[in-house]
């Protein structure tokens, strides 16, 4: 099954489960790692943390678009 993002894209990381939250801010997909298992998973960086991640596509959803009412 191929990647769900794409290179490029921007993501936000969904709360964990053990209710900690993530940063607010928004990630880059900058590569698609090979699949391990089940686990589609890739390198993420946001412009605010000079670190890289490494997380499972089940972490990410998609930035939701805003949109801007024309006049």
């Amino acid at each position: 099954m191929p990647h769900q993002f794409r290179i490029g894209q921007m993501v936000h990381i969904v709360p964990a489960q053990d209710g900690s939250q993530p940063s607010p801010c928004s990630y880059k997909i900058l590569r698609l790692l090979p699949q391990v298992g089940v686990q589609r998973l890739y390198r993420i960086k946001t412009i605010m943390e000079p670190l890289e991640r490494i997380v499972d596509e089940a972490a990410l959803v998609c930035r939701p678009v805003t949109l801007t009412p024309v006049m």
